[in-house]
């Protein structure tokens, strides 16, 4: 028995999100990535839009633990073992003519999400295991949810997208409550519901149908391509793939919208959704811009190590060691993911144990041949597969760029170190974010980001002045930080700021004790005037230790992990 499926047309607001899903329903290959909050409504839309498809249109939800051979496909194992080895078709397989749905994509293994894709570009699935090939149709829809503070997609594979959505709970009362009503009154008696709302459900069903049909037949002129070009171009976006994308989506909407042939509106309505995850202007995940010459303060004849004039300093060329960190052994980048399998990476080896927990069937038939000569595996014959794990790092730089660093310009070398010391240690799969803060607040200059040139350009163009708000600092560190987070703290620990009432020092230790992962405090402070508090700090944090100057006294920094996050 099946759960009941909220209707689409049910759907309160996200007038953005309902669109690129009926573009996606019109054609297929405009997939769509949902990007935004918790609770905003995303997988209920995303079933809701099957239920619009025409019958049978299967909605399957990829699990983020699914195996090459679950997605793919891979051999039938009952029938191989009866001697007559074939290939069972995956889930790619289950959901042509449907919806596939993946929540937190940005948490696929690297291997999967490559795989998918391609196969949701070409409409096809091939399917080569142990020596047998196959292939079969597979065109979906495919849908993407996912929330950026827990890790970004590679532009590889965020560029395969169509479409791309950000969504965020109404934040309007009214809009609110009725989002609140409705919901209620689905649970409290979901069929009637679900027929007070069969006229509305009918009409869009009706307009997917027959946008579908008239699809091949509109329309799209040269003065329409050069406007989408035009429109590209100018948004600085290089891939041929938002042209392509922007080109079917424009034709989809004149199918949807009953249209022979495509106007400028339409291509004015779908260019926010192809250029929203490609256009790196205007969005809050792209570094800073350089200021200015014009916009640069005068330096103050004051003392320089309380101003609270901003100044960029450019990073110095520093050594630093490289970074090694002991992670939890099951660890998932994002807060919300449910460690089922752990994230499997690809298969690199194979083993012989009774207990398989991914059986090996070729390895397993071989030993059994060996051994015995029949198709018939005894428990000694068994292997299972060896995964490599895929779990990359995130590296979460919090930096103090406070006034006291502006004196004898400290936050020179306290940028080349940081940019040092994710030069060094940075790899495929980890990505950075990074928390600064000065004056009165914190904030997140970058968000977790795998392309370690957007932190370079990041800190290159850091402001330095102001005040020392670091409990405020360590509070939103909190929010990024998961089992596999390395926190990378740079202060002095010279605190001034608080969040409350209380003494702002005692406030910071007091947040600090609160975060477990690993964690690495650099002291910046002058060795002339010493407070020792960043030491304190590392110790609430249970944290190494070392000191600003002494970075390039060893080649690999080894972080441990902390007592408290031990399993």
């Amino acid at each position: 028995m099946r759960p009941p499926i909220y209707p689409f047309s049910a759907i309160v607001g996200q007038d953005q999100m309902k669109l690129a899903l009926l573009l996606a329903a019109i054609d297929w290959r405009l997939g769509v990535l949902l990007r935004g909050d918790k609770g905003a409504g995303k997988t209920t839309t995303a079933r809701g839009l099957a239920a619009l498809l025409p019958e049978p249109a299967p909605f399957i939800n990829l699990p983020i633990g699914a195996t090459e051979d679950r997605l793919l496909g891979g051999l039938h194992l009952e029938r191989t073992l009866k001697g007559d080895p074939v290939l069972k078709p995956g889930l790619l397989s289950e959901a042509h003519q449907g919806v596939l749905y993946i929540d937190e994509i940005n948490l696929l293994p690297a291997h999967l999400g490559d795989a998918l894709l391609d196969t949701a570009a070409s409409g096809v699935n091939v399917i080569e295991r142990e020596g047998l090939s196959a292939s079969h149709a597979a065109e979906f829809v495919l849908l993407g949810s996912m929330n950026p503070e827990e890790g970004l997609l590679r532009p590889q594979l965020l560029d395969r997208f169509a479409l791309s959505v950000d969504i965020a709970a109404p934040m309007e009362t009214g809009e609110r409550q009725r989002v609140v009503e409705r919901r209620i009154a689905f649970e409290r008696d979901a069929a009637q519901f679900m027929n007070d709302w069969t006229g509305d459900q009918l009409t869009l069903r009706e307009k997917i149908s027959a946008g579908r049909e008239r699809l091949s037949t509109i329309v799209c002129s040269g003065e329409i391509l050069a406007q989408i070009s035009t429109a590209i171009c100018d948004a600085g976006v290089r891939s041929l793939r938002a042209d392509l994308a922007a080109v079917r989506a424009s034709i989809a909407l004149a199918a949807l919208m009953d249209d022979g042939e495509v106007q400028p509106q339409h291509v004015e309505t779908v260019l926010p959704l192809v250029l929203n995850h490609r256009a790196r202007s205007g969005r809050n995940h792209a570094p800073p811009q350089p200021p200015s010459s014009s916009q640069q303060p005068q330096t103050p004849k004051e003392d320089k190590a309380q101003e609270a004039i901003e100044r960029v300093f450019a990073p110095r060329e520093t050594e630093t060691p490289a970074i090694r960190a002991a992670l939890n052994e099951h660890s998932a980048r994002g807060n919300s993911q449910t460690m089922q399998t752990e994230n499997p990476g690809p298969v690199v080896a194979t083993r012989r144990t009774e207990n398989p927990i991914e059986l090996d069937l070729r390895a397993t038939l071989n030993h059994t041949l060996l051994d015995t000569g029949q198709l018939h595996p005894r428990l000694s014959n068994l292997h299972e597969k060896v995964r490599q794990p895929k779990t990359g790092m995130r590296y979460l730089l919090v930096i103090d760029s406070s006034g006291s660093h502006a004196a004898q310009e400290k936050m020179r070398r306290v940028k080349g170190a940081a940019v040092s010391l994710l030069n060094r240690s940075f790899r495929k799969d980890d990505e950075v974010a990074i928390i600064v803060f000065r004056g009165t607040a914190a904030q997140v200059l970058l968000e977790p980001s795998r392309i370690v040139q957007d932190a370079v350009t990041a800190l290159e163009y850091l402001p330095t002045g102001g005040r020392t708000p670091l409990a405020q600092a360590l509070d939103l560190a909190k929010t990024y930080t998961t089992e596999s987070t390395l926190l990378i703290l740079m202060t002095d620990g010279r605190a001034n700021v608080g969040m409350g009432a209380e003494d702002p020092w005692q406030e910071a230790l007091q947040i600090a004790s609160q975060l477990h992962c690993s964690s690495l405090v650099i002291d910046t402070e002058d060795a002339a005037q010493p407070l020792g508090r960043s030491r304190e700090l590392a110790e609430a944090l249970r944290a190494e230790y070392v000191a600003l100057e002494n970075l390039q006294d060893s080649d690999v920094l080894q972080i441990a992990l902390p007592q408290s996050a031990r399993v």
